[in-house]
């Protein structure tokens, strides 16, 4: 079992789900992967519950951002100093849309988006240091950035993040891997004429699942939909879905014949 009890800086430590209908969010992810749902009690914790799969934590959800505002799944960066994160991406030309702002004993958290609109979040934990379960099924496994300017994204994430940039092309497709301390911690893939022009540059999480037709079979049963069917990657095959509330997230699974 990938257990974990901290991050170092620049690594994805955790994932919520921004959801317009929380109750049903939480029916939905239970159905899928098995998750059990805590909400915190106090009334300044805004609904916010936590996801957890063998009494582990493994992401977080909580009602969406602001009326009008779509369901998502949002990534957050371990930071040692979310301020001073905050203070690069403006100085790298993103934008702060949640300044720095304590969470109970928790931790601290920002919201931003990089220079082609794309969000995601920064962690810097007090009591608690993000998913308690990675990289096994049911919890998540990768994070990766869709964008139609890679260019930009390559140098903004390293001067927020201090991410290395390693670029290949697996398959014969454009990927970029980002790296931290020299090992991968998200990806980056460009956003091809295929992808609808209303489809905004986005963080995709992915899910690991031990089989990956079973939970799309799933995903459909429960009213969620389907927006790849399953694609072979060097990672693994992939299938990307939404729930009932339209928010994508990714399924993978590993390589196994049959």
């Amino acid at each position: 079992m990938s257990e974990r009890s901290g991050y170092r800086s620049g690594v994805p430590c955790w994932v919520d789900l921004s959801s317009t209908d929380v109750t049903l969010s939480a029916r939905f992810y239970r159905g899928v992967f098995g998750w059990e749902v805590a909400f915190d009690p106090r009334p300044d914790s805004g609904g916010y519950g936590r996801f957890t799969l063998g009494g582990r934590a493994v992401a977080g959800v909580g009602p969406s951002f602001g009326e009008g505002a779509p369901s998502m799944w949002n990534v957050h960066v371990a930071v040692d100093d979310v301020a001073a994160a905050a203070a690069k991406v403006r100085a790298a030309g993103g934008g702060v849309v949640l300044e720095p702002v304590q969470v109970f004993e928790h931790g601290w958290t920002a919201a931003f988006q990089d220079p082609s609109g794309a969000f995601f979040m920064a962690w810097q934990a007090l009591e608690m240091h993000g998913a308690e379960l990675v990289g096994e099924p049911g919890a998540f496994a990768w994070n990766e950035l869709a964008t139609r300017d890679t260019a930009a994204a390559k140098a903004f994430y390293p001067a927020v993040f201090g991410w290395e940039v390693r670029d290949g092309d697996p398959g014969g497709v454009e990927y970029t891997e980002w790296r931290a301390g020299g090992r991968p911690v998200a990806g980056m893939a460009p956003m091809g004429p295929q992808t609808p022009q209303d489809v905004p540059p986005h963080w995709l999480t992915y899910f690991a699942v031990a089989d990956l037709g079973g939970t799309v079979a799933k995903v459909r049963e429960l009213g969620g939909s389907v927006l790849t069917e399953r694609v072979s990657t060097p990672r693994g095959p992939v299938a990307v879905v939404a729930d009932p509330e339209f928010a994508p997230f990714a399924l993978i699974a590993p390589d196994r014949p049959g």
